[in-house]
């Protein structure tokens, strides 16, 4: 027996648009399946007749893996109307979508592909897959500062996870990690008081950019995709193992003064900060009355 999957879903799968596009067919009344109009939330399979616009939905494309060196200036958004647009700048014949993000001043390796589910699995934090990066900032480091962004940066209502950095020259260094917090290298190194000049991902999972030109994509060859899919094959498509145990919850977090803040900081106004945080919380007393009209 065919596997039974949802409409919307099934319909995606073909290539010829989104989920959400699908969506909106199925409630216009655009979809039929087996002659009658479908209902959202149908789960179908090969065995059944579905129509979309009143043509016969096209079998499955072959699954597609793309590696792509992209450039700075390229957008990881299939929206068409942005110019910038990944998918326009590979121009690949079928539709595919981006596995993650690479912000559009970052270059370096993404994966593309038309699968939704491999890009669940790749993408949950609570998986543990690497990213390698190599960064540039604007001053030079030191030890001190490796150690601390290995160790873990407060951003985001969160402390990253540890990670493994390596200095590379005076002013770059390398970094492996097994998150995807929004702008996290740069939001580590702002932190610290340093702002990234240069940033290229050379490497995910067991991928590496190797000598991929910048703006040139290539297929992910069998072997690759062998190891991906044993790498994953106990990876969670779910929300539960994508928790990230270092998250705080928000009511809980603390803001802190970044170090180049701290550095800055008068004495006078440190002992202020100091003795503020030693003060325990005052508490309210009194009785509440309530008048009667």
């Amino acid at each position: 027996m065919s596997e039974l999957k949802r409409l919307n879903k099934y319909i995606s799968e073909t290539g010829i648009c989104s989920r959400r596009e699908a969506d909106t067919l199925i409630a216009e009344g655009k979809v039929t399946v087996n002659g009658t109009v479908a209902e959202m939330g149908l789960k179908v399979s090969d065995a059944d007749n579905i129509t979309v616009n009143g043509k016969s939905l096209k079998a499955k494309p072959k699954r597609v893996y793309i590696a792509y060196n992209k450039p700075v200036g390229v957008t990881c958004t299939t929206e068409k109307k942005i110019k910038s647009n990944i998918v326009s700048a590979i121009n690949y014949k079928d539709r595919i979508f981006p596995i993650g993000r690479l912000d559009r001043p970052s270059e370096g390796l993404i994966f593309l592909t038309n699968e939704g589910d491999i890009v669940n699995k790749i993408l949950r934090a609570g998986n543990n897959h690497e990213k390698e990066y190599i960064v540039t900032v604007d001053k030079e480091i030191d030890q001190r500062f490796v150690e601390k962004m290995a160790s873990g940066i407060p951003i985001l209502d969160t402390i990253t996870k540890p990670c493994k950095v390596k200095q590379l020259g005076k002013k770059r260094f390398n970094i492996i990690l097994t998150q995807g917090l929004n702008r996290q290298i740069r939001r580590m190194c702002e932190y610290l008081g340093f702002e990234v000049t240069k940033l290229k991902r050379v490497r995910i999972m067991n991928v590496s950019l190797n000598d991929l030109a910048v703006g040139q994509w290539r297929f992910l060859s069998d072997s690759e995709m062998a190891q991906i899919n044993a790498s994953i094959a106990d990876s969670s498509k779910t929300q539960e193992r994508s928790t990230d145990h270092n998250k705080k919850a928000k009511k809980t977090f603390k803001p802190v003064l970044n170090e180049a803040s701290k550095a800055s900081e008068k004495p006078r106004d440190k002992r202020k900060r100091q003795e503020q945080s030693r003060k325990p919380a005052k508490r309210l007393s009194g009785t509440l009355s309530l008048k009667r009209k």
